[in-house]
């Protein structure tokens, strides 16, 4: 339960303010269907907040980056593979039209190439502050298996 709250705040937190600055200022809509977007917007990401905290931390588990380049290529893989389906209908549902939907989701895709990072540090550090283990922070160690384990020597 803990970690289903954590997810969730961190993501609501994070996104109303994101999504509505580029709703307003790039995409042109209207400052109600923002609202409207925005009220839409909580109840999915109280229902999918913890639901990408898992699928995160199975992608980071899957592809096991190493380094700095591909830990940022494994945020955005398991970022827009998640997220941008979700935004899309939102906005749909929202009542934006097809070229509102197209010019949103363009801008939030370059969007999400800039914040997705940034959202994954903000989710563990927020998880950390909740004294929750991040898993995708974890996943990029090396498998227990893989360890080598040592016995105390004996002297003779």
């Amino acid at each position: 339960m803990k970690r289903f709250l954590v997810d969730t705040i961190a993501t609501i937190v994070f996104f109303t303010v994101i999504a509505s600055l580029i709703e307003l200022a790039i995409a042109g809509m209207e400052p109600m269907q923002v609202l409207l977007t925005r009220a839409v917007m909580i109840p999915i990401m109280a229902l999918t907040g913890r639901p990408y905290g898992l699928w995160r931390d199975w992608i980071f588990r899957r592809l096991r980056p190493q380094g700095r380049r591909s830990t940022i290529t494994t945020e955005l893989i398991a970022f827009l593979s998640f997220q941008a389906p979700i935004y899309i209908a939102t906005l749909a549902l929202a009542g934006a039209s097809f070229d509102e939907i197209a010019t949103a989701t363009g801008a939030a895709i370059l969007a999400m190439l800039l914040i997705s990072r940034p959202f994954g540090l903000f989710l563990d550090a927020v998880r950390r502050r909740a004294g929750v283990i991040p898993l995708a922070t974890l996943a990029t160690s090396p498998p227990a298996s893989s360890i080598e384990r040592t016995r105390p020597c004996r002297s003779q």
